[in-house]
């Protein structure tokens, strides 16, 4: 069990990474919290500072999910699991589901900046990829079509947290495809995307006030000026 302890740990400290808090304060002398939303992901860098800062955070966030689910996940593996596997579900992969959560949750509550981090859309893009491309390519595909049909970057994400799990259904259950660990990604991806609606509460309170942003209303220089 120290190994487990060991990977889930440095999957969730791989996940606090707050990148576009570093990054604001580097670059710009102020913590990105303080400005916009108040949000410390990469809609509300793309917001205040810029389509550039923000495609970088993104793209940094994302990379944390990738690395806990392909790089960390294997440090400490072993075939047999610290514990006997009576399940059906395939070893690694649960191995992989653990680190990609620990991570998930490591972003939205960080421990390096007061546990108030990203919504953890990035980062659980990222540890799709490591785990489910096809079905992460879908989402990716759900996310466009919503984004830029309505340029809410809140709804497209909570559609494409949707996509994934309703993808695998599609594939496994009606097209016949066969998927590998399917029993272990059925229930994560429904998990996945129950935490990241959740971390999108606010968001979709707006979204039914009607007063949640449009892409297509920032204005850079309004947007570093607003107040929390």
């Amino acid at each position: 069990m120290i190994n487990m302890a060991i990977v889930v740990l440095l999957s969730y400290i791989v996940g606090s990474i707050p990148t576009s808090i570093l990054l604001s304060k580097w670059r710009h002398g102020f913590d990105i919290r303080t400005k916009g939303s108040g949000n410390a992901g990469g809609t509300n860098v793309f917001r205040v500072l810029g389509w550039k800062s923000g495609l970088f955070v993104m793209i940094f966030d994302a990379m944390k999910g990738v690395i806990v689910t392909t790089i960390v996940a294997r440090l400490f593996w072993d075939p047999t699991l610290p514990f006997y596997n009576r399940t059906p579900f395939d070893d690694f992969t649960i191995i992989q589901m653990i680190c990609g959560g620990a991570a998930i949750v490591g972003h939205i509550w960080t421990i390096f900046a007061g546990f108030k981090g990203g919504k953890g859309i990035a980062c659980g893009a990222g540890v799709l990829i490591g785990i489910a491309p096809t079905e992460f390519a879908v989402s990716i595909g759900v996310f466009l079509a919503v984004f830029f049909a309505w340029r809410y970057v809140s709804l497209g994400s909570i559609a494409a947290a949707i996509a994934f799990p309703v993808t695998l259904l599609v594939r496994h259950n009606i097209l016949y495809d066969e998927i590998h660990s399917y029993k272990t990604l059925i229930f994560f991806s429904i998990g996945v995307a129950v935490l990241l609606i959740y971390s999108h509460r606010k968001n979709i309170r707006r979204l039914l006030e009607g007063t949640e942003n449009r892409v297509s209303s920032f204005s850079r220089r309004r947007k570093v000026e607003e107040p929390m």
